[in-house]
């Protein structure tokens, strides 16, 4: 038998924690009550209290399951929950799964096994490691992506996107200007004459169907029904267009600009991307630029994160300047510039290669005009076949590589020359690369003498440059792109030369606006989101399309909703070379002809209608997600309303509402939390939820990091298998290999799964030992020899209340000496401010020197009940089943899930005194106690009046003396 029969062993805490959560299960104990509905106890939202809605970015259930790096953020969400309920706060804390995406898919092709087979078992395993780490999630509200419940409510908001428009001169419920309506009031206003579609078209950058081609506002009020309709079709928040896209043949779909890694290629998968003219969907969320750019500043972000944001939108304040092509009858291109005032300095301008200019090769001149450079061909007989030659090259590459500041520009003459609006000079017209077709107008002026890029592309094609800021006298040549005065910026009718930059732009943009060859306008360089994507695994689209008119979206009515997937055998694209650009997307939707033709009644008898045959992106479920949570149950309403007001209505006037916090990874500081920040604030603007915002503070946590370690061929080997030499390397197998330092994951074979360390140690240890390791938003290291200092902590916490001999409890009811009970209140006051400041590694510091004073003064006589109860309530959030079984041990038979947190004694966490350093010309040189409370003044006097103080200050002059009560006094001699 062992020495001590009843220690705190992993065995022991297996024992305890599986009690514990089979209890807390049966009792529903993290249930979180609604104001009204199925989740409803009865309590109205005044009678339940203060709210606190903590949320985890969502995990996508992968079939590896989770490693210890995963639950870093999981256990740090638990912590908070854990502890606003000890404060008396309804606190609404669950988990759900982002289960549609393409890892289940590709499993699917190379297997035949349904994704939903795969899924649904990663799911499962997922939620059990979860589960068996003790998190306090409400169960019933669990879900994931892929439920059908949840299927048709992300399809019944795609509708309502669907049937919005965005009127930028409407007051939103706060004030705000600019709000998505229902285009039914758009077809209103368009037959009364109220709206102007052109100006609005210009405005929000959206392409009118050809057949308004030249016609006027005037003529929109006489227009036949079917007129306006198609008109207003256009101005929809979701949209169909033919537009470049990023096609991966290698995934069998298009990706978002933000899934294409710097090198062309796809994040996920790691495939070539190319450039190709797609009919898709996408969802107009350059309509809601501004409010997403100034909404940043009404929630509680990481600065870095709203940078992020910010840049990735990219609003800049310019002027679109028009230019004529020389000898071409009404052909023309804008331009965007934000410096109006150097279009005397442009001396070339550049199309993308995807231009609409250039989309039909005979348009361009058959030969090279007098005058062109040899640079300037491509080594091409025409301008017909150096443009055809090299778009071709320009579509195998992505936006990326592209516009690689450090990549050697390239391009060729198109055979044209533009007239320069602001001087009438004729300038070439080349077609390059880096300019893309999605960023501003798709061309650029070219001011080689104040831009860097400009330049290197004007040296190395040998064309002229223009200064029009006057450089300083020191500047050694190529680009100027400081501040100077304009020069050479005059013309018989326009002088800037002499002004600064500021009144320059403005007399420029002025000048264009007069002149009628320009215009002010604020550009983004956000593009509208790709909302299609050629595969299996995701929500299809509640529309359908009418045979005799395939090109005209019909959507379906929310009675009819869920569309459910069909079953299918073959997951793949049909044709699926991943090389090769010019593969034609064939989704396995549109292989399955008894799903894709149906007949349905929508409103004018049965009829034959063929579905949508995309699938929506991953992206969908995780943007509404956080709505959902609250009504999980409910097959009425996205959200009741008295339940979003409650959980996520604003909770001061001016608010934008949202989750109380929401903790998850940096990585997703563009993709997710703008597509969520988008499909909220269109709801928001519809009635359909009070808060603007989804998520009113942001956490991002770091991350664990662990040691990996490779082979000689650079190959990644399991890191549990590699051995430590005495000499200090490290070999696998018998061979060398190198170690190196990285984010713990599959990829550098250094995970470690929670299995392991719950079997080992307890979920308790685990959790101590993740919340201890330094600040949680700093990455940190693992190391899993230094988990048992977690696990040593909690058997002496254990030693304080049970007898490791007979079990029994052995905690005093004798009173705590007054030096205890002041360390009892001290550590209460700084765990309580750490707990606030999610300062969670300080707070473990301050508990494991309470239980080591404790463990000193209480020998084996168990600690003092009036100092363990406190104890034991500030450990629960972090160990929460030793917690809670010392609780029910102390004579507790309530779970101290609700319990109140201890409150410190302002007195007894007073300290009796502290050092107050004396410092003379930055050194110190004395040292006083004085009362922690002491006031500035009064700390002044004191240390002046010191003796000791006044020999050392003898024969020099004090010119002043700074003080930091009840720390520092620095004298100045």
């Amino acid at each position: 038998m062992s020495e001590a029969p009843h220690r705190y062993t992993a065995e022991v805490a297996d024992q305890i924690e599986l009690r514990w959560q089979r209890r807390w299960d049966e009792e529903g104990t993290f249930r979180a009550a609604n104001p009204v509905g199925a989740l409803s106890d009865g309590r109205s939202a005044a009678e339940l209290g203060e709210k606190m809605y903590i949320m985890d970015m969502f995990p996508y259930p992968s079939g590896a399951g989770l490693h210890v790096g995963h639950p870093l953020g999981y256990i740090a969400t638990d912590v908070i929950a854990r502890h606003q309920r000890m404060l008396g706060k309804n606190v609404l804390y669950t988990m759900g799964y982002d289960a549609f995406g393409l890892p289940a898919e590709q499993y699917a092709v190379q297997t035949g096994t349904h994704p939903r087979v795969t899924t649904e078992s990663n799911v499962a395993n997922m939620r059990r490691q979860l589960h068996r780490l003790g998190l306090s999630h409400d169960s019933r509200r669990s879900l994931a992506t892929t439920d059908r419940e949840f299927v048709q409510w992300t399809q019944w908001i795609f509708l309502r996107i669907f049937d919005s428009w965005y009127d930028p001169t409407a007051e939103n419920a706060d004030g705000i200007i600019g709000r998505a309506r229902p285009i039914a009031e758009l077809r209103e206003e368009l037959r009364a004459g109220t709206v102007d579609p052109f100006a609005l078209a210009q405005r929000q950058s959206i392409i009118l169907p050809e057949a308004w081609a030249g016609r006027t506002a005037a003529e929109v009020p006489t227009a036949s029904d079917a007129e306006i309709a198609q008109l207003a079709d256009a101005f929809r928040l979701a949209y169909i267009s033919e537009t470049p896209v990023n096609w991966c043949p290698g995934l069998g779909t298009v990706l978002a600009n933000e899934e294409v890694t710097n090198d062309g290629r796809s994040e996920r998968g790691n495939f070539p991307v190319f450039t190709r003219r797609l009919r898709q969907w996408n969802m107009r969320i350059t309509a809601y630029s501004d409010r997403l750019i100034d909404d940043l500043d009404r929630v509680d972000w990481p600065e870095s994160v709203r940078s992020m944001q910010r840049n990735w939108i990219g609003r800049s304040h310019g002027a679109e300047v028009t230019f004529p092509l020389a000898g071409v009858e009404d052909a023309t291109f804008d331009v965007f510039t934000t410096r109006a005032d150097t279009l005397f300095g442009a001396t070339f301008t550049v199309l993308s290669p995807e231009h609409p200019l250039l989309e039909d090769a005979s348009a361009l001149p058959a030969a090279w005009p007098e005058g062109t450079k040899d640079t300037w061909t491509g080594g091409a007989a025409s301008p017909r076949e150096a443009v055809t030659a090299y778009q071709e090259r320009a579509a195998s590459l992505g936006a990326e590589e592209r516009t690689a500041d450090d990549r050697e520009k390239t391009g060729v003459f198109t055979g044209w020359f533009a007239v320069n609006p602001m001087d009438g000079r004729e300038i070439p017209v080349f077609t390059a690369d880096y300019v893309l077709t999605g960023y501003g107008t798709g061309a650029i002026m070219a001011v080689p003498a104040e831009d860097e890029r400009d330049f290197a592309f004007a040296d190395r094609f040998e064309l002229p440059v223009i200064r029009t800021v006057r450089p300083p006298e020191d500047f050694t040549g190529g680009a100027w792109t400081g501040e100077g005065e304009k020069i050479n910026s005059a013309s018989a009718e326009l002088d800037l030369d002499g002004l600064d930059k500021d009144e320059a732009k403005a007399r420029a943009t002025a000048f264009a606006e007069e002149k009628g060859f320009g215009r002010a306008r604020t550009t983004y360089r956000l593009r509208d989101w790709l909302f299609s994507r050629q595969r299996y695994w995701g929500e299809p689209f509640p529309v359908v399309y009418d045979p005799a008119d395939p090109e005209t979206p019909i959507p379906l009515p929310a009675s009819m909703l869920p569309v459910d997937l069909p079953e299918v055998e073959d997951f793949s694209p049909k044709t699926f070379d991943p090389y090769d650009k010019d593969t034609e997307p064939q989704t396995p939707l549109s292989r399955a002809t008894d799903w894709v033709e149906v007949e349905l009644d929508l409103g004018e008898g049965p009829k034959r209608y063929l579905r949508e045959t995309n699938t929506m992106p991953q992206w969908a479920g995780s943007s509404w997600y956080q709505m959902r949570y609250i009504d999980p149950t409910d097959t009425e309403h996205l959200v009741r309303p008295e339940n979003e007001e409650y959980w996520l209505g604003p909770r001061e006037a001016g608010g934008t509402g949202g989750v109380d916090l929401y903790v998850g990874g940096v990585e997703h500081a563009v993709l997710h939390l703008l597509y969520a920040r988008f499909w909220h604030k269109v709801l928001f603007d519809r009635g359909d939820v009070t808060s603007q915002e989804p998520f009113h503070r942001l956490f991002n946590q770091g991350y664990i990091q662990a040691f990996a370690y490779t082979d000689s061929r650079g190959v990644h080997v399991p890191a549990e298998e590699v051995v430590a030499e005495a000499d200090g390397t490290f070999t696998y197998q018998g061979e060398q290999v190198t170690q190196e330092y990285g984010k713990m994951g599959k990829s550098l074979k250094n995970a470690v799964a929670p299995d392991d360390m719950y079997e080992e140690y307890g979920a308790d240890t685990l959790r101590v030992y993740e919340m201890s390791m330094g600040p949680l938003d700093l990455s940190r290291p693992w190391e899993t020899r230094a988990v048992v200092g977690s696990q040593r902590f909690l058997q002496r916490l254990w030693r304080l209340a049970v007898s490791e001999e007979t079990g029994e409890l052995i905690a005093s009811d004798a009173e705590p000496e007054p030096a205890t009970l002041k360390t009892v209140h001290r550590t209460i006051e700084g765990v309580t401010r750490d707990m606030a400041q999610m300062q969670f590694n300080t707070a473990i510091a301050k508990l494991i020197e309470l239980v080591n004073h404790l463990t000193k003064t209480s020998g084996e006589n168990g600690a003092p009940r009036a100092a363990l109860e406190p104890l034991v309530l500030m450990v629960s959030p972090f160990a929460p089943h030793l917690a809670e079984e010392l609780w029910q041990r102390l004579g507790h038979e309530e779970s101290l899930v609700r319990a109140p947190y201890p409150v410190a004694d302002p007195e007894l966490a007073k300290a009796e005194a502290v050092t107050c350093v004396v410092q003379i010309k930055g050194k110190v040189r004395h040292k006083v106690e004085v009362d922690p409370e002491i006031g500035e003044a009064e700390l002044e006097a004191l240390v002046m009046a010191e003796g000791r103080v006044q020999q050392l200050l003898e024969g020099q002059t004090v010119r002043k003396v700074i003080v930091k009560a009840p720390r520092v006094v620095n004298i100045v001699v």
